[in-house]
């Protein structure tokens, strides 16, 4: 799936996170079914299963549909697909999912998102399709990341995008640098670049998208203290203001000389648009970015991966993930797996893939992806990582991402300040995580 399709008045496609549980109560109970312009989900009537979908941009619809065309021409079970506009999707999950008649299958993401209601009970466990089929080849990385932490799986995979910190090669090569691997030649390349009066680092945290951010918290978080430690730390089993969190933003402070001064004023749009104008020389940024660049310009993009801080820390990356979970009360729980089987597949993701836009890979190893260089780079990195994480509140919650973006806004204007903003930061992180 893709989630490059992000708007400013829609960042949340891409950041929608479980949203309240116990907000179902105050939705309607029952969902019925409804078509494929916008119905509300359901399960369809007879032994046909219904998809509920946020995917409405025209391609991604469009290619959805494709799927769900090309699964009843097999014979056996029947789908009808039910699409909605994300931010429907994202406040009615809950109602979805609590609903006496819920949708068969849904598309989302898995990790801690997908936890959430699976502790509640709403996820089918779908372990026993892990175990043969093309979803056993799938890596240890994308298994750990569709299991639930009773051990159960309750999630197929089916695509995924990247972030890097990406450059035009035109300019590099203009520049005379390099890609640094180290977190101290990334240093005096931003050097570099800062002599021969280039904005090294573009941010656009401003103008409703100060998510962009936790992207630098993240990774900054998973080179220093590790991707484990990480995930412990957004589920509230270590405190913000932990000496290990301090380490972090130590280390961001070294490059803040080097961020663009108006990277808190702009929207990420703005920001890349500054990259792809040569304004700026390098961006931390996931690849839904390049769908909004100029066809021209996106054969002389690349990216690096964020620098090695600790060599004894693996490499995990970012690499948000979409795909499908099942409603637990699915009254068609065989059909059900059976097309969440098949979604697994080569054959399923290469039809989809064909039928999107944006720059997303493909999770089962086997299938093929669109072949450009980009794309092979970014697919080399996800699947050679020890470890994968997703995003600040897909690793957390979509109630805990307001905090970080307040957080880290406050650390960009007056990072000296950094004690007493962790301090606030934990006491409104422990407000989220005690409700």
């Amino acid at each position: 799936m893709n989630t490059a399709q992000i708007s400013p008045s829609s960042r949340r496609q891409f950041l929608a996170g479980a949203g309240a549980i116990g907000a179902a109560a105050l939705m309607s109970g029952c969902v019925t079914a409804g078509s494929s312009d916008g119905g509300d989900g359901g399960q369809s009537a007879g032994g046909t299963l219904s998809v509920q979908s946020n995917l409405s941009s025209p391609q991604a619809k469009s290619a959805m549909q494709n799927l769900m065309d090309a699964f009843d021409k097999r014979g056996g079970a029947k789908a009808k697909l039910n699409t909605v506009a994300s931010e429907t999707f994202r406040t009615q999950l809950p109602t979805y999912l609590t609903s006496a008649n819920p949708p068969d299958l849904l598309t989302w993401y898995p990790g801690s998102v997908a936890d959430t209601y699976a502790k509640k009970n709403l996820l089918l466990d779908v372990s026993d399709i892990w175990a043969t089929g093309e979803l056993a080849g799938y890596s240890d990385a994308q298994k750990k990341l569709c299991t639930d932490s009773a051990g159960a799986k309750v999630f197929v995979p089916a695509s995924y995008n990247w972030w890097g910190v990406f450059y035009k090669k035109s300019n590099f090569a203009k520049w005379g640098v390099q890609e640094p691997a180290t977190w101290d030649e990334f240093m005096a390349l931003c050097e570099t670049l800062k002599s021969k009066g280039v904005t090294p680092i573009g941010l656009g945290a401003g103008a409703g998208t100060a998510w962009v951010a936790s992207a630098w918290f993240d990774y900054l978080d998973i080179r220093i203290n590790g991707a484990q430690y990480h995930r412990d730390l957004l589920a509230g089993k270590h405190r913000f203001d932990d000496p290990e969190v301090h380490k972090v933003f130590d280390q961001w402070a070294q490059a803040l000389p080097y961020f663009d001064p108006n990277g808190t004023a702009l929207a990420f749009q703005d920001a890349t648009t500054a990259l792809l104008n040569n304004r700026t020389g390098m961006m931390l940024i996931g690849t839904f970015f390049a769908d909004a660049a100029p066809k021209d310009q996106v054969g002389d993009l690349d990216f690096f991966r964020f620098p090695v801080i600790d060599p004894k820390v693996p490499l995990a990356e970012e690499g948000p993930t979409d795909g499908y979970f099942a409603s637990a009360h699915t009254r068609h729980k065989d059909e059900v797996k059976e097309l969440m089987s098949w979604l697994g597949t080569v054959e399923a993701q290469e039809i989809y893939l064909k039928g999107s836009s944006g720059i997303s890979i493909p999770v089962n190893p086997k299938a093929k992806d669109s072949g450009t260089p980009l794309v092979v780079k970014g697919r080399a990195l996800i699947e050679n990582a020890p470890d994968v994480t997703q995003f600040f509140n897909r690793d957390s919650s979509d109630a805990l991402q307001p905090t970080a973006d307040n957080a880290l806004t406050k650390f960009l204007a007056k990072p000296k300040e950094i004690g007493s903003i962790l301090t606030a930061w934990q006491r409104d992180a422990q407000q989220v995580w005690s409700q």
